[in-house]
């Protein structure tokens, strides 16, 4: 029994000091790609329809900063001054769900950064412990600036479509510095469900998501808001 704990132990701090690595190397070095891109295509792969990821990083300064606002005002406008978590969201989904409302969700972004980079989709406690710890790293070792390029460069908006230089070429035929306030909004307005709707063929629904988005472009103060960053 001592031997087996002791064996427990060095396995966990292992993959503590593994962890903390990854993430100090990230916060300089390209990502090759994500944990999420390897579960679509694993699982593409089961399915027997396999498909090709498309991802090309592309560094801060090539990101349209519209889109950088965009994914703010649309996903996380309290970005620039939380901690990797934001609690007034966290709290109100807890009690709604205690109320007997459907869980929604309450990730920042950069529990989203987290989850995509470094582990697996679905739900379990195991999981959201994991993306709890990946969260505070890349907060206490990554400045907000890298946590949003990262988070540009790995998600999701189509199938097999990952990262802003991607989607603006799939959709758009463009490159990711040239994304206008339009296609950013559009683009950021698809984020809760990339796989089944569209930025360039909206639904009613994405349609009035999209105007939302751009209002709160807006009354964030446009690309200006980026300084706070």
């Amino acid at each position: 029994m001592g031997l087996l704990l002791r064996w427990c132990v060095r396995i966990i701090l292992g993959a503590i000091v593994l962890s903390i690595l990854l993430v100090t190397l990230f916060r300089f070095v390209p990502l090759p790609g994500s944990m999420v891109m390897l579960e679509r295509k694993v699982t593409s792969i089961a399915d027997g329809e396999p498909i090709t990821i498309r991802y090309h990083w592309t560094p801060w300064r090539s990101l349209s900063d519209q889109a950088k606002l965009a994914v703010i005002a649309a996903e996380d406008q309290k970005f620039p001054y939380h901690y990797g978590f934001d609690l007034d969201q966290v709290h109100a989904a807890i009690q709604a769900w205690k109320e007997g409302k459907a869980l929604r969700g309450a990730s920042t972004i950069s529990q989203q950064t987290a989850k995509n980079v470094f582990l697996w989709s679905g739900r379990s406690w195991l999981r959201k412990g994991m993306e709890v710890w990946f969260t505070l790293l890349i907060e206490l070792i990554w400045p907000k600036e890298r946590i949003l390029e990262v988070y540009l460069n790995v998600v999701e908006w189509d199938r097999g479509v990952f990262g802003l230089e991607a989607a603006a070429q799939h959709y758009y035929g463009i490159g990711a510095s040239q994304v206008t306030v339009d296609q950013a909004a559009r683009l950021a307005a698809v984020l809760p469900n990339p796989r089944n709707w569209s930025p360039t063929a909206p639904s009613a629904r994405v349609a009035q998501r999209i105007a939302w988005v751009r209002q709160q472009m807006r009354q964030l103060g446009g690309t200006r808001f980026l300084q706070r960053l």
